[in-house]
Formats: C-alpha cells, sequence, structure tokens
C-alpha cells in the first residue's frame, strides 16, 4: 500500500478520489439545506394561510360553539385554544405575526409571546445525515384579541417527522462510492499510462538505439509528447552515426598522408621533400582540427547565456574583414537570445567563411521576426545543383573540384553549422539566389526578451 501511494499513479489516484468525494458531499449537503429551506417556506406559508382560515372562520362563530370548533380544528402544527392572559404587545412582533396581522386586519390584535413552545427546541429525528438537527421555521406562541374582546392563543409547532424509510443512507450511498473509486481509477490510468510508454520507450532506448519508435495516439498532448521523444531518438541516432562515419573517415583520409610521409621519409631528404612532408602534415592537421570541430558542435556542455545578436554579428563580421575577407553587415535584429556564445559564433563564422571562400564575398542582411530574427548570407559564387542542396550539409561531402581539399575544404563547415542551429532550435537552409550566388537563411528563436 506504501508503495502504491508513494507512485504516481497512487496519489493521482488518491486525489482524484478525495476531490470527487469532496465535491460530491458538498452539493448533497447543499442540496439538502436546500430542501429544507424550500420545506420551512412551504410550511411557513401554508401555516399562514391556514391561521387566517382559521381566525376568520372563528370570528363569525358564535361564542358558544367556539369551544366545539377550537377543539376539531386544533390538530397537527396549528393549535388555536382560549385563553385568560391579557393581550401584551410589549414583545416585538416577529415575521409571521406582522404578516398574519396584515392579512387579518386591524380589528384583531397580535402579541407574540416571549417564551417559545417546548416543541421548538426539541430533536427531530432525520433521515439525512446532512439534514438539520432542528427546525428552523416559524415556530411561536401568539396571543389574539379578537374584534369581541375574546383572547386566543395561536400555537405554531414543527411539523412532525417523517415516519423512518428503513434504510440507511450510508448504505444506500455505497454504490455512488463506488461508481466514484472505479471513475477515478480509470482517469488515473488514461493519465499515468502514457508516462509509463514514455519511461519505458527512454529504457528501451538506452538498450537499443534502433529501437522502434512510438506509436502517435492517445490525445493530443500525448501524441504531442510521443512525437517529441521520436524526434529526439532520431537526433541522437542521427548524431551517433555522424561520429562514427566523421571517425570512420578521418581514419581513412589520415592512412594516405602518412603513407606518403613513411616513404618519403625513406628517402633522402631536401628541400622539395621537406615542402611535400610539410604539406601532408598540413592537411593532416586540417582534418584533424574540422574533426574536432565537428565533434564539438555536437556537444552541449556549454553554458546557455543572454548573447545581443547584433553585437555579435559585428564582432563577427568586423573580424572576417580585419582578415582581409570582402564582408558586408547590413539591418539590425534589436533582439537578444539564449545561446552558447562559441557554438553560435563558430556557426556563423562558418557560415561567412564558407560564403568567402566559394564565392568570393558575403552580403550579411538581418532582421527580425516575429518571435525570431533572420539571418541571410548570399555569396557571389556559382550556386549549387539543385539536387545537391540538401547533400551539402553530410559530413565530408564535396560538390566538385572547386570546392576540394585544395581550396581548403573538408566538407564539414555546413555540417557543423547545422549542428550547433538545431542545437538551439534554429534552422537553416539553403538556396540559389534569382540574381546568382548561393544564399544562406538561418532563423534564430527569440528566447529572451528583446531590447
Amino acid at each position: 500500500m506504501k508503495a502504491f501511494l508513494s507512485s504516481m499513479t497512487g496519489r493521482v489516484f488518491l486525489v482524484l478520489l478525495l476531490g470527487i468525494v469532496a465535491s460530491a458531499t458538498l452539493t448533497q449537503y447543499l442540496a439538502v439545506n436546500e430542501r429544507q429551506r424550500t420545506l420551512e417556506r412551504y410550511r411557513d406559508s401554508y401555516a399562514l394561510d391556514r391561521a387566517v382560515e382559521l381566525l376568520s372562520t372563528v370570528g363569525v362563530v358564535k361564542p358558544e360553539g367556539r369551544a366545539t370548533y377550537l377543539k376539531i380544528t386544533s390538530q397537527g402544527g396549528l393549535r388555536l385554544e382560549a385563553t385568560s392572559d391579557a393581550i401584551n404587545t410589549a414583545h416585538p412582533q416577529s415575521d409571521f405575526s406582522r404578516h398574519l396581522g396584515e392579512r387579518l386586519g386591524q380589528d384583531y390584535v397580535l402579541a407574540p409571546l416571549a417564551e417559545r413552545p417546548a416543541a421548538c427546541d426539541a430533536p427531530r429525528e432525520i433521515n439525512s445525515i446532512f439534514g438539520p438537527a432542528q427546525w428552523r421555521g416559524t415556530c411561536e406562541a401568539i396571543n389574539v384579541g379578537m374584534p369581541d374582546g375574546q383572547v386566543l392563543r395561536l400555537t405554531i409547532l414543527p411539523p412532525r417527522s417523517p415516519p423512518p424509510t428503513g434504510q440507511n443512507e450510508l448504505l444506500s450511498l455505497l454504490p455512488f462510492l463506488f461508481s466514484i473509486v472505479g471513475l477515478a481509477y480509470l482517469v488515473t490510468r488514461m493519465a499515468v499510462r502514457p508516462l509509463k510508454q514514455l519511461a519505458q520507450a527512454a529504457k528501451d532506448l538506452g538498450n537499443d538505439i534502433n529501437h522502434a519508435p512510438l506509436e502517435l495516439r492517445g490525445a493530443s498532448e500525448i501524441r504531442q509528447a510521443s512525437a517529441a521523444f521520436n524526434a529526439m531518438q532520431a537526433r541522437i541516432r542521427q548524431h551517433i552515426f555522424q561520429r562514427t562515419q566523421m571517425l570512420a573517415a578521418i581514419t581513412h583520409d589520415l592512412q594516405t598522408p602518412l603513407t606518403r610521409m613513411r616513404l618519403r621519409l625513406e628517402k633522402v631528404a631536401d628541400g622539395d621533400l621537406q615542402q611535400k612532408l610539410l604539406g601532408d602534415l598540413s592537411a593532416t592537421q586540417q582534418m584533424v582540427k574540422e574533426g574536432l570541430d565537428l565533434a564539438r558542435s555536437m556537444d552541449s556542455t556549454e553554458n546557455m547565456q543572454a548573447l545581443d545578436l547584433d553585437s555579435l554579428l559585428d564582432s563577427v563580421c568586423a573580424d572576417a574583414a580585419d582578415a582581409g575577407q570582402d564582408v558586408a553587415l547590413k539591418g539590425r535584429a534589436a533582439m537578444a537570445l539564449m545561446g552558447r556564445p562559441l557554438a553560435i559564433r563558430r556557426c556563423l563564422v562558418n557560415l561567412l567563411d564558407n560564403a568567402v571562400k566559394y564565392g568570393q564575398s558575403a552580403s550579411v542582411t538581418v532582421e527580425r521576426m516575429v518571435g525570431a530574427a533572420r539571418i541571410r548570407i548570399r555569396d557571389a559564387g556559382p550556386g549549387i545543383a539543385a539536387d545537391q542542396l540538401a547533400q551539402v550539409f553530410e559530413p565530408f561531402y564535396r560538390i566538385e573540384t572547386s570546392r576540394s581539399r585544395e581550396s581548403g575544404g573538408t566538407g564539414l563547415g555546413l555540417t557543423i553549422a547545422r549542428n550547433i542551429a538545431e542545437q538551439h532550435g534554429a534552422s537553416i537552409a539553403l538556396a540559389n539566389h534569382p540574381d546568382g550566388g548561393l544564399e544562406v537563411t538561418l532563423v534564430l528563436p527569440e528566447y529572451y526578451a528583446g531590447k
């Protein structure tokens, strides 16, 4: 039992059960009390009509016949009897006596008594655990001065309690309580089952990265969570594949220059051979460097910080211009975002280097959108074939000899930029500009309040 209550299923079940029971109890309490108030109002209205009827009739009955008439009519909760008390109007009028006097007229003098009848405060037998223990309607005694001078006492008593039904109210509520328990358990299972499925899917993912994705079924929120989990699984699978492919490619590409270096070292050293060895060594170092950059682009250990996008673009473009690159920046985003500073900077630098290396120049345009900033980097190169726009994001993919290692590329720049963009919830796309050149569009979401 303790394990059940400490689980999410037990806690949700207990909260739902207590909430439904409390709501049902409150509803029953309000319903019983409203029914009792309605009964009291009806009883008061009936007593007022009956009192007017009795007193009006007594007024026309001859004095010698009044005793018999009072004996016959004084039954139930309304009693009328002769009294020798004098009329004392010192006690304030009650609501009942005031309404009764208005209906009888000025010929009748009403004097409520200060003492209530004993039956007014006597406990009543009730059939409901929510009902009041005492009668809360009109219950009082009134001395009535008749037009002929006789004084009668009018007593309004509580109605008799209804006979017992022979059925315990708690027993009658058992089917209702069982239905509440069943409903609470059903709702709990519906709410907790998707969480268990996600937990099991996460466990299966740890055991097998290629495990089948979750089925998109259930409520819209559950389908959304399942879709997000499937997207996460696909992204992890893609990361592992890229890392494996990167290591395999670097290992393969390193074999050729290392072999050439080994063969040439066996020969007599001269200046020309030394330059060739240095060239091979530089190529090897460049491959290792960009391979490490690719690995870093998939690493998200750097802390997130609030970044000024305009300042970051100014800095990146200024550094590129200082290095002799033809880079121009226009527009302002006037916004801040949450990101990893070094990673975002590496993404922008790779895009600028790619534009300048293969398109001779880079025209950078930044503009603010609704909840995001759009950065467009256009070069003056020949562009890329439409069927290769998606393939250039693959690691070590090179289009042609003009984009070869002789020009300093290894096919990892755009891959690194895309990885960094996706880590920040951004999107990156390539398109051939109608006026010529390749245009890269980077859309960064606004995670942070703008300036």
